[in-house]
């Protein structure tokens, strides 16, 4: 087998596998669509919680200067719930800003009644022959006690339905994103009721998701032990309905989360759907809290609003027995090789206090680790380079006769023991490494505008020189498709040398192939996040180090 066509073959196989992630989507799973709307005693429909349909939208600041609201804050976010409703709605991260050139903070989550509007209701729903007042989006909360919402200080809301029912929510905020909701239902009657507790998440609007298959944006939930991600478009047609017993939902942004947990131990049926424009996650309790004459029913709600910080993430998982609550970062199909890489870099960061420096000891521990099959490739392809004269003498000799041909080329390679396949193993083991580094890069809060050196100020963006340009020298911005950086121009050369050192082809046109490859990857990775770009390019210096010692101390045998 000729290794040159193996490992083209696998370069250009690799190339469509990351061009066709980036840039398309398979198309989405059939569903069955779920008809059966119809209220059950045993099992009740989410709630239909929004009464307001005016399509008039006003400002944001315009919407919490509206409604009276508690105050909340702690070192990672401040806001407001707004008292109409009893809804999270205002909701900014003090860490994060919107980009490298702005001081202004990421903006979450948005009051209804705005074109951005995105937000976090509870409640109770019931299915009693009596019409009962139950608090909806419009009624208006009254505070008992502290009205500033802060890790020491949780707020006490009541509303009183005047029928003899008193509903009381008690919010809890922790130092990081966590809100935990605990909701209850006096009766001061001689009746009794069933309710059911459920929580939604709504946003008004689709925002612009990149149709990126490497990352998950939109609908997510762990119901069983079943991990389920659907995208926008994928609800717009019929809504998912799911039975569990156990998990958690929300919706997923690429470093942003909602996600409400239901109370442990309890069955729920949980929906994600949209209506009048509106995408909404919701859970409902399916066994009904009987609500006696003269007592109270409690239910806990936990609710994050957060920055997918893997710390943060994996310690509410594993503090609060969340399941699975750390794949609410998209880690994707190489989960347990992208984030032990991650932990390694961040330790590597926690160390330089650079992760571009991070990423470059990572690359030289990758290419450590793999330094005896790298060793046995690399000399066999220095073998390969030194008997090419041989080969392409053999192949003159019997040029008309191919089974002579290979018995003559296998005697050579036994011979010399030499494996024409061995340059493959290596490429192959590394590609999953290479797609675990760009997920990491690409979906990790913690490399969000993270500087290297120079002109990198954020690894998980692109190299943003041009050589059309002159990296800056000319007065002019070059349009996006030729933003072709430094660091890619410098993965290309080194790709380049690099192919220097291995065998050339004997064949004309797989020569030029080859020949043409660097350019082309190089135009291919300008646009890819720049800290990936640093790893290849130092992946390829180590290589061309270790092919070349290698190279000056390889012999073979005298060839006849």
């Amino acid at each position: 087998m000729d290794t040159k066509n193996v490992l083209m073959a696998i370069v250009l196989s690799t190339l469509v596998l990351v061009f066709w992630a980036t840039f398309f989507e398979p198309p989405p799973v059939e569903r069955q669509i779920v008809e059966d709307q119809i209220v059950k005693k045993e099992e009740s429909s989410s709630p239909s919680i929004e009464k307001d349909k005016s399509s008039k939208k006003i400002t944001r600041n315009e919407a919490i200067d509206y409604a009276s609201r508690i105050k909340i804050e702690n070192n990672n976010i401040k806001g407001s719930i707004s008292l109409q409703g009893a809804i999270i709605d205002d909701i900014i991260f003090k860490n994060y800003n919107i980009s490298l050139d702005s001081d202004e903070k990421v903006i979450f989550l948005n009051p209804k009644d705005t074109s951005k509007g995105y937000y976090i209701e509870t409640g109770w729903a019931s299915n009693s022959k009596e019409k009962l007042k139950l608090p909806l989006d419009n009624t208006i909360w009254k505070v008992k006690g502290n009205n500033l919402l802060t890790p020491n200080s949780p707020v006490v809301i009541e509303w009183d339905n005047n029928e003899g029912l008193i509903f009381t929510k008690k919010i809890e905020l922790d130092d990081k994103f966590l809100f935990r909701i605990t909701q209850s239902v006096k009766n001061t009657t001689d009746k009794s009721y069933e309710f059911f507790p459920y929580a939604q998440i709504t946003r008004n609007y689709k925002p612009d998701v990149i149709p990126i298959y490497i990352l998950h944006e939109g609908f997510i939930g762990m119901f069983d032990e079943e991990l389920k991600e659907e995208d926008y478009k994928d609800i717009e047609d019929e809504k998912i309905t799911t039975n569990s017993s156990k998990g958690w939902l929300g919706i997923t942004d690429k470093y942003w989360l909602t996600a409400i947990v239901p109370e442990k131990g309890k069955e729920f049926k949980s929906e994600f759907f949209t209506t009048d424009g509106k995408y909404k996650a919701n859970f409902i309790i399916k066994r009904p809290e009987v609500l006696g004459s003269n007592t109270s029913i409690t239910n806990e709600i936990n609710a994050f609003v957060a920055a997918k910080e893997v710390a943060v993430i994996d310690n509410y998982a594993e503090k609060m027995g969340i399941e699975k609550f750390d794949l609410a970062i998209d880690w994707g199909w190489f989960y347990f090789i992208t984030k032990p890489l991650f932990f390694v870099i961040e330790y590597f960061f926690k160390l330089t206090g650079n992760f571009g420096v991070a990423i470059i000891i990572l690359t030289a521990l990758v290419r450590l680790a793999f330094f005896p099959l790298a060793n046995y490739s690399f000399r066999s392809m220095a073998k390969m380079k030194i008997l090419q004269p041989e080969m392409v003498r053999l192949k003159e000799l019997h040029k008309d006769d191919k089974v002579k041909l290979q018995q003559d080329m296998m005697a050579l390679y036994k011979r010399e023991k030499v494996n024409p396949v061995s340059g493959c193993l290596p490429v192959l083991i590394q590609i999953p490494f290479f797609f675990a580094v760009y997920k990491m890069l690409y979906v990790t809060i913690e490399m969000r505008q993270q500087p290297f050196f120079g002109w990198i100020q954020d690894l998980s963006a692109r190299d943003p020189t041009s050589i059309f340009n002159l990296f800056g020298l000319i007065p002019w911005d070059p349009p996006t498709f030729l933003m072709i950086g430094v660091w890619p121009i410098l993965m290309g050369l080194t790709m380049y040398l690099q192919q220097k050192l291995n065998p050339t082809p004997p064949d004309p046109m797989q020569a030029k192939i080859f020949m043409f490859l660097p350019i082309f990857l190089t135009i291919i990775l300008a646009p890819f996040p720049s800290g990936l770009v640093v790893y290849w390019t130092i992946s390829n210096v180590l290589t061309i180090a270790q092919q070349w010692v290698i190279i000056r101390g390889t012999k073979v045998k005298t060839v006849r």
